[in-house]
Order: structure tokens, then C-alpha cells, then sequence
């Protein structure tokens, strides 16, 4: 039986309850979108029209033009119609179409057709739906799989899910550790780098872009300020061109950095940033160390660990919960959590070493709870099976 998302019943509700507004899904490439459409339109309820804007050469005609041809498909089916339009973010003035095509249904249309929305840069759509389609659509920003998903769907170990990460079309290449490396070099990072930035965004120096995402993915779990960044890629004017692009690699869902926790809101922007890959198999593919080598070095297998919990607090953040980091001096907390105005720090230390800034952290800032992830404490496997909502 193929497994679905727990948001597929989520959308499914949604589309008997409210058919007339727009459902919008956006998300990082290969994390099941369309899977998810194709999944949805083989429930009974209703009759699915499935289309690819796939190039530039698309233009509000060719949307008004599926529409059509879904209203005459429409004449031949008692069940409702959904129409659905996938990558729509790479035509030029899709929400003024597709504002207006729902205007239309609004005040004509005794039968209309339901729209969803599909693209793989939530940024680009959010723009397009915020400038058009206010009142009009539910958004759905899909996350990167979270552990219970991929061990529902696999059967994935978390020592598994920490170096292989969660992009559910690698997993059947991870027995073979160099076609796994290549298939996410190639067909995730490549393609998402390419026509998620590229092509979407007018880059004076992708390959410096590339050589960053890079260097920060190696750097995940670590602070590293922009200036050290520099002294590495020969090719970088300045710091703000590497922020710029470090916003575009968050927006395409490959890395970002977390920022420094702090009461005054403009310390926490201009903050060095904690480098935080959005998928461990990032990580995994760019490292020389394969998986059983991994686990055996316990300095980098404590870094994928970090990771893993910092990347699996991302793939939970919502608009409702906050992460970042914390360091003064020489004390440091790996993760600060913010929910309904409460903070809590939780600390990842998988070795021996004694742990300072917990408890400096506690007496300077008095936060709701903390938790110190180890093997002797709270194991990090527990821990990426629950809702980092639970910990508060």
C-alpha cells in the first residue's frame, strides 16, 4: 500500500469541506508534491486534471487554455473537477490569470472548477498569491519528511535517517552509497540549485553560490560567521552577497542559517549565523565518510547528530515556532526553541564532555524548560520522533 503524507488527509478535508478556494502547495523538489496530487485524485470524491508548466515558453494563455480545456472535460463528469498546475511559479503573471479565472467562477459559474497550485519555491508563490489572491486560497508550505514519515514509509533506522536523511526517491539507492551520492549531487541538488535559483533569480556568480551552499552544508551544526566564510571563497565580494544567496538556498529548501537568540530583535538578524543543512542527506552525500565510517568517528558523528536534530526542528517550525542558537564567551547552546512566548535550550552532547552553557543560559535568561540530548540523558532518538511542540 503506498504511504501518504498525515497532510494528505489534512488537504482531502479541505477540498470536500471548501472546494471553491484555491489550495496552494509549495515546497522543496522531491518531497512528494505531486505525489501527493496524484494521490488525492484517486479518491473517489471527484476527477483530477493534472499539468506542468515545465518552461518559460507558458504564458497566461497556455493557463487559460487548461482551464478551458478542463471546463469541457467537465461537461462529461457528474464528479467535481480539479484542476491542478504544477511548477505554475515559472509563468510570468500566473496570480492576475488565475485571480481572475477565480473572479469569473465566483460570479458565472454554477459548477466551478477547483484550483490547485502547485511550485517548488514557496517564496516565488508566496509573492505571486500575497500580490493577487488575497482571500482567496489556503496555503500549504510541505516540509522535508520527518523521521516517523520515513519509518512509516521505509522502515528507516534514525541512525539511518541521520546520514541518509529524507528525500523518500534516494531511498532505494542506499545500499549502494555511491549511486545514492550521485542521485542526490545530481538529481536534487543539481536540479533544485538550477531551476529552483538560476533560473528564477538573476545570480551575478553561481558558482560562488554553488562553492557556499557547499561549505555551509559541510559546516552544518556550526557557527561560522560570514567574514571566515569569505576568507574561503575566493571569488565573494561581500558579506551581503553571502547572505543573499544563503536566503535563496533557504527559500529553495537546501540550507540556512540560524540566528543567534536574543531579546533585542536586531541582534538576532545581524546575528553570525549557525550554518543548518534542511535535509541531512545533504550532508551525508557531500561527505567523504560513508556510513559505517561516519558512525565510527564519533567527533563527525556527533556533528550529523547535531544536524539532524537542528534539521529536524526546521522541518517542524511552522509560523508558530522559532529556532535558534545561543553562545557568549565560551558557553554555547545548540538550539534555543520559541513557542507562545516560552523558550526552551536543548543542548546535544553525545560524548562525555562537560556541558557549561545550559546552565549559563538558564541563569541569564530563566527559560521555560532544558534538555540535555545524550546517551546517558535524553536519548536524540527520542527526540526526532516527537513534535518539538511536546518539549515545552
Amino acid at each position: 500500500m503506498e504511504y501518504k503524507r498525515p497532510i494528505f488527509q489534512l488537504i482531502k478535508d479541505r477540498l470536500i469541506t471548501n472546494p471553491s478556494y484555491i489550495q496552494v502547495i509549495s515546497g522543496p523538489r522531491q518531497i512528494g508534491k505531486t505525489t501527493l496530487v496524484k494521490q488525492l485524485f484517486q479518491e473517489p470524491e471527484w476527477h483530477g486534471i493534472y499539468v506542468v508548466a515545465d518552461g518559460f515558453s507558458e504564458d497566461s494563455v497556455w493557463i487559460q487554455t487548461q482551464f478551458n480545456l478542463a471546463q469541457q472535460q467537465q461537461k462529461n463528469h457528474i464528479k467535481p473537477v480539479i484542476l491542478a498546475i504544477d511548477e505554475i511559479q515559472k509563468i510570468h503573471g500566473w496570480s492576475e490569470t488565475i485571480k481572475r479565472i477565480y473572479d469569473e467562477q465566483k460570479f458565472n459559474s454554477t459548477n466551478p472548477i477547483t484550483l490547485i497550485l502547485l511550485g517548488s519555491s514557496n517564496w516565488l508563490m508566496r509573492k505571486g498569491i500575497s500580490e493577487s489572491l488575497a482571500g482567496r486560497f489556503e496555503q500549504w508550505n510541505l516540509s522535508h519528511w520527518t523521521y516517523n514519515e520515513m519509518h512509516a514509509a521505509f522502515n528507516l533506522s534514525p541512525e539511518k535517517y541521520a546520514y541518509f536523511g529524507s528525500y523518500p526517491g534516494a531511498m532505494p539507492f542506499i545500499n549502494d552509497e555511491p549511486r545514492w551520492k550521485s542521485y542526490v549531487k545530481q538529481s536534487l541538488i543539481e536540479t533544485a540549485i538550477t531551476k529552483d535559483i538560476l533560473l528564477m533569480n538573476s545570480i551575478e556568480k553561481p558558482a560562488l553560490m554553488r562553492k557556499l551552499f557547499e561549505l555551509g552544508t559541510l559546516y552544518s551544526g556550526k557557527i561560522l560567521s560570514y567574514t571566515k566564510i569569505l576568507g574561503q571563497l575566493q571569488e565573494a565580494k561581500n558579506t551581503t552577497t553571502l547572505s543573499h544567496y544563503l536566503n535563496l538556498l533557504e527559500h529553495a529548501g537546501l540550507l540556512c542559517g540560524l540566528s543567534k537568540y536574543s531579546i533585542d530583535q536586531a541582534r538576532k538578524r545581524n546575528s553570525i549565523p549557525k550554518w543548518q543543512t534542511m535535509n541531512n542527506a545533504l550532508l551525508g552525500a557531500l561527505w567523504d565518510l560513508p556510513y559505517e565510517a561516519a558512525q565510527q568517528d564519533k567527533r563527525r558523528w556527533g556533528q550529523i547528530i547535531e544536524s539532524t536534530v537542528g534539521a529536524h526542528f526546521i522541518a517542524h517550525k511552522g509560523n508558530d515556532l522559532n529556532v535558534f542558537y545561543w553562545n557568549e564567551s565560551n558557553a554555547e547552546v545548540d538550539f534555543i526553541l520559541e513557542w507562545e512566548g516560552k523558550y526552551v535550550a536543548v543542548e546535544v552532547k553525545l560524548s562525555s564532555d562537560k556541558v557549561t552553557g545550559l546552565k549559563k543560559f538558564a541563569q541569564q535568561f530563566k527559560p521555560h524548560k532544558i534538555y540535555q540530548l545524550g546517551d546517558s540523558s535524553l536519548p536524540w532518538q527520542e527526540i526526532i520522533k516527537m513534535d518539538p511542540r511536546e518539549l515545552f
